[in-house]
């Protein structure tokens, strides 16, 4: 097998130390997401009590962690996983992101950063030649997201890339992004102010040679095949067309978009696909992509993708298309997780609507549809100013507020919801937000083939056995959301984008059998469907036992009060709401699937195999 390289660079100290990742290691997890669990893992525990680890201290460990076959000319392999203590919700941080940063670190030497401690003074790291330089960043502080990789480039040449944050990880506001291109964003749980924390502003990679690979001729006509094969889908060609935005007006048609902080589950056609399309003037992609999802907007940035689309616009009642756009713009520039901005300014403005909170602690009043106040706050957050600086504390921002504010915060395990698809119609979505790993998330297991009306026998084929094909119904949810889990795990750990992965928005794409080809001549790894699968499963069993470390057990597996007791008011899914009794049900089949107890603790036996495989990283 190839060689995967890790750099441990200690910013406090200057030192850096290069290894390579035990085999066995690689073999057990891959690489991207499944390898960044497991490095997180040991080194939250060698700090001692992982729950006594400051999310904005010098002790949290932050991981950058390329995919085992990113950068390769395997189809739609850009991605990487950024991992740490999350200081959004304050348990498990995983960010997965796309663009071309991954591939340049790889080809720059390195398949893995383990970055520990705090850097003096602002700073930031280069990586060229299989070589790590930290390097001061001067100017480079208080500069937005392109601003900052534009620098880096007339440092070190134009074919540097750069992984940066904004002012908003300047400021460790705790749902900070890291960036990379225009709107390329590692978004999730705030790793952005975990870079923050330790005074780094970017890691910058200039690419050399290109990613040894096991069967170099093997992997050509893989690739050849297979973009065949993604380019003849119908959900390909379309997001191509028209990106992600083609998801509101279904959703929207349904009565399924979370709308002024889910109060209302419907919005206005200002934001379907076909208004967003009046704004582009042209399609771009990740390095290897065959989809071309991404808008470049005519109003200066990329984007808007669906999420922001409904959690910029429906869920702040935000109607003026070109509105919706300018801020979706404003957070990239910023270095923001729009989900999380969009979830908690809206989560104050019902606040605000009720009369728990008032001017005294706002500075003046928040209504629905008030974009100048909302461009404003967006800004007030990035740099921590007035009832910004409340709001850049997410979730947290609870101790600010009266305790009943929590009754109507669309979160999970304190992560803000992270799409705008209001899941009470559809059960297996309310099962999956409430069980992901990272917190309310749809990006770890979404159960999209649930909407489909597919055939007895091709839900059979797909799952293993026969479910009930009823979307608002809850049984055989748990199998669905087990098998979801398991997929999206090796293919965040190979660097694969999910557009492209069977299960994600169509019942075709690529599946195991074609990662396994592409895990042979890409790395020269043998696998089988069966023993894919069981690393993503391994990849579930380390993601549960970090967050167990944290004290979480099942109680956290649930879903927002408001989710539970207040029915969707309009169309299809009027009266639809999730029964408590039946999701304790939900549950239970879950964990079942996952092999997990009642409480959802990891088997012994699974949990030693974990511990044998970490002990590893200790002789590194």
């Amino acid at each position: 097998m190839n060689k995967v390289t890790t750099a441990i660079i200690n910013l406090t100290t200057g030192d850096v130390r290069v290894t390579q990742t035990p085999p066995k290691l690689v073999r057990a997890y891959l690489g991207g997401r499944g390898l960044n669990m497991a490095y997180l893992r040991h080194y939250l525990r060698r700090a001692g009590d992982p729950r006594q680890v400051d999310p904005l201290g010098p002790e949290n460990p932050l991981i950058f962690g390329a995919g085992l076959v990113t950068g390769t000319i395997a189809p739609n392999a850009a991605r990487f996983n950024v991992s740490a203590r999350s200081p959004e919700s304050g348990i498990l941080g995983d960010a997965n992101c796309g663009g071309f940063f991954a591939a340049a670190m790889r080809k720059a030497g390195f398949d893995r950063l383990v970055i520990l401690g705090r850097a003096q003074r602002p700073s930031y790291i280069f990586l060229e030649d299989g070589q790590v330089q930290i390097l001061e960043a001067g100017e480079l502080w208080g500069m937005q997201n392109v601003p900052a990789q534009d620098e880096l480039k007339a440092r070190h040449g134009r074919s540097t890339v750069s992984a940066v944050i904004g002012p908003s990880g300047e400021n460790q506001v705790r749902m900070a992004a890291v960036m990379t291109g225009q709107k390329n964003t590692a978004g999730r749980g705030g790793m952005g102010a975990v870079m923050g924390s330790k005074n780094l502003k970017a890691v910058a990679a200039r690419g050399g040679k290109a990613i040894a690979v096991a069967q170099k001729e093997t992997l050509r006509a893989i690739r050849i095949e297979q973009q065949k094969y993604l380019k003849s889908s119908k959900i390909v060609q379309v997001l191509g067309r028209v990106g992600t935005p083609l998801l509101y007006e279904v959703s929207n048609r349904l009565g399924a978009i979370r709308t002024r902080n889910s109060q209302d589950n419907y919005f206005e056609d200002t934001l379907n696909a076909e208004e967003i399309e009046k704004y582009s003037d042209k399609m771009l992609a990740c390095t290897s992509c065959v989809v071309h999802c991404r808008h470049r907007n005519t109003l200066g940035g990329e984007g808007p993708e669906y999420s922001t689309i409904g959690l910029l616009g429906a869920n702040l009642g935000i109607a003026p298309t070109d509105q919706v756009i300018t801020l979706n713009n404003l957070v990239n520039d910023l270095g923001l997780d729009a989900s999380s901005v969009g979830t908690i300014i809206a989560w104050a403005m019902e606040l605000y609507q009720r009369g728990l909170i008032d001017d005294e602690l706002t500075g003046g009043p928040l209504h629905w549809g008030d974009y100048e106040t909302v461009h404003g706050l967006i800004e007030d957050i990035a740099y921590r100013r007035g009832f910004g600086n409340v709001l850049a504390e997410s979730t947290q921002a609870i101790r600010y507020f009266p305790s009943e504010a929590q009754d109507y915060l669309i979160a999970v395990k304190g992560l803000p919801q992270s799409d705008p698809h209001d899941v009470r119609y559809f059960k297996g979505f309310a099962l999956g937000i409430a069980v992901a790993s990272r917190g309310a998330d749809h990006l770890r297991n979404r159960p999209t083939l649930e909407v489909f009306k597919l055939p007895d026998e091709v839900r059979e084929r797909i799952y293993d056995r026969v479910n009930d094909p009823d979307p608002t119904g809850y049984k055989d949810k748990g199998l669905i959301i087990a098998w979801s889990d398991d997929i999206y795990a090796v293919t965040d750990s190979l660097g694969i984008c999910k557009f492209v992965t069977h299960g994600f928005n169509s019942p075709h794409l690529l599946g195991y059998d074609h990662f396994c080809a592409l895990i042979a001549a890409a790395a020269g790894l043998e696998y089988t469907p069966e023993t894919l699968r069981a690393v993503g499963r391994r990849i579930l069993d380390t993601e549960r036992l970090i967050n167990a470390d944290f004290g979480l057990s099942r109680a956290d597996d649930t879903l927002p009060k408001r989710y539970f007791d207040d029915p969707l008011p309009a169309r299809k899914t009027k009266g639809h709401h999730v029964d408590r009794e039946q999701f304790q049900h939900m549950l239970d089949e879950y964990y079942a699937e996952r092999g997990w107890d009642k409480n959802g603790r990891v088997p012994a036996a699974r949990e030693a195999e974990i511990e044998h495989l970490s002990k590893r990283l200790a002789n590194t």
